[in-house]
């Protein structure tokens, strides 16, 4: 263990610069002002995954109104917000309050050991020159998400190499592409593939979307109507939190009519989607999934867009498999040649669990699949410690602003009570295992396993429902039974010097 004295110390560090880990600062300091943080950040500038991706046409499929902070109204008229949009909401929430300035660009935090003795966390981390730096801290707070930054999926594409054009991926897009006139082959069906192809389709001779099977492509409208009436009519605070459970609602009823009545959802979606294809489109084979709605997340489209550009025939959609590269294009089992002058690999994501940071405690190693998620959010036998993991059915955000609440709540009543370190402890046998997210796409299945695991009942069940969760960790006891809390030798052998703060 590090001297304290010798180590710059914060009672909380924050890992991530992203959309959480600015909203969990704004929380931090608006409950402990005198409370000292920083925050960690790997990349040179501020927004995590909305700095990282610049392909085209990059947006939330999720609404402003609840991917917003819900301390920060988002007064925009677009309710799905583009890339750059969500970015500078990020950017000016920190200048405002501040947080901007406890920012620590280019650290990349490699590991982190805690010390039950000390109560604190030795975070090592890698600066901007490679140089070693290490801080210690009383809580260490990841808000770094589940994406690797560094690398997206690749799956194997058969002759690759005979293609004479040019490959992309969209997590790592070349900002001097010219696709102008050129013939696209975005590949993959998920998010990033449905936002790409009518964003580059107006500039491109044709875009074709090829994919191994179809997924659910719900359009709404870019603008909220009824959010911007509520906004002149109540005032921009209360209209946004209006509209935020207005939006938390439909979704909500949305996603339990897909569990319990998933028929009606899927003939709902059909038909919305012949309304906007050309007259005998063949719906059944490019939109219809062989999987319940929301066994996977739903698309979302503003406006429609995607439908708009097939119907103008500047886009289209090829479901088939890969049979071969050519030099000009794809071949494709069925026989059919795509001709390409670029190739998007829109193929997914590749999850790293915590960052990829290494946590022991009291020099025993952290293995996460040995752990159990306690309320989502914090690990079993792994003391001062929480992390963020936004809702698989809902927007990001939502969660992560119930996690920063939470950890304050704990934080007061760690301070009204004297303690200094909490635990949570799973000692019921009859809490069995479940994966953490129980959700079937491919960039879930390819990574759980290095996962905590989750429980099958309370606190240890990752619920996926908001309202529910509003209660639970913004209402619920903290001492619940599972949570241990103790004073450790350090703040025992100072208690008198340190009094109880309510």
């Amino acid at each position: 263990m590090n001297d304290p004295g010798l180590t710059e110390h914060r009672d909380v560090l924050i890992v991530g610069a992203g959309l959480s880990g600015i909203g969990a600062a704004h929380h931090l300091q608006d409950a402990f002002p005198g409370r000292t943080y920083a925050i960690l950040e790997s990349r040179d500038a501020i927004g995590g995954t909305w700095d990282l991706f610049r392909y085209p046409g990059v947006r939330s499929d999720s609404d402003m109104y609840t991917l917003g902070y819900r301390f920060r109204p988002w007064t925009e008229a677009q309710a799905i917000a583009d890339g750059p949009a969500i970015l500078n909401y990020v950017r000016a929430t920190a200048a405002e309050a501040g947080i901007d300035k406890h920012i620590r660009f280019g650290h990349r935090v490699k590991r982190a050991s805690w010390s039950g003795d000390d109560a604190r966390w030795t975070v090592e981390a890698t600066g901007p020159d490679g140089q070693a730096v290490t801080l210690t801290c009383g809580f260490l707070l990841l808000c770094s998400g589940y994406y690797n930054y560094d690398h997206g999926y690749q799956p194997e594409l058969p002759g690759i190499g005979n293609f004479g054009g040019q490959v992309v991926h969209p997590q790592f897009w070349p900002p001097d592409l010219d696709y102008a006139g050129k013939r696209v082959v975005v590949i993959g069906s998920g998010a990033t593939a449905v936002t790409l192809v009518p964003a580059m389709a107006p500039t491109a001779a044709h875009v074709t979307m090829l994919q191994r099977s179809p997924t659910y492509v719900l359009a709404m409208p870019a603008e909220d109507g009824l959010a911007n009436r509520l906004r002149k009519l109540l005032g921009t605070r209360r209209g946004y939190t209006a509209t935020r459970w207005k939006n938390v609602a439909v979704t909500t009823l949305i996603y339990r009519l897909s569990r319990r009545r998933p028929d009606m959802i899927r003939g709902w979606i059909r038909k919305l989607a012949i309304d906007q294809l050309p007259a005998g489109y063949d719906v059944d084979t490019h939109f219809k999934p062989a999987y319940n709605p929301w066994d996977q997340r739903l698309c979302l489209v503003p406006d429609g867009d995607l439908f708009r550009a097939i119907k103008d025939g500047r886009a289209s959609v090829a479901t088939d498999r890969i049979a071969t590269f050519t030099a000009d294009g794809l071949r494709l089992e069925s026989g059919a040649e795509l001709p390409a002058d670029i190739v998007v690999t829109a193929t997914g994501l590749q999850l790293l669990a915590l960052g990829g940071i290494e946590l022991a405690v009291d020099g025993t190693p952290v293995r996460l699949p040995e752990t159990m998620a306690y309320k989502g959010m914090m690990l079993s036998g792994v003391p001062n410690f929480a992390f963020t993991i936004g809702y698989t059915n809902a927007s990001w955000t939502l969660k992560a602003d119930l996690v920063s609440e939470f950890v304050c709540r704990l934080l007061k009543h760690m301070d009204a009570r004297g303690y200094d370190t909490c635990v949570p402890v799973n000692d019921d046998p009859a809490v069995t295992e479940q994966p953490l997210l129980d959700f079937a796409a491919g960039y879930v299945l390819r990574s759980i396993d290095e996962f905590p695991k989750a429980g099958s009942r309370a606190p240890w069940r990752l619920a996926q429902n908001y309202a529910r969760d509003v209660v639970t960790l913004r209402l619920g006891k903290i001492d619940d039974g599972s949570m241990r809390f103790k004073a450790s030798r350090r703040r025992a052998a100072g208690r008198e010097r340190e009094p109880v703060r309510d």
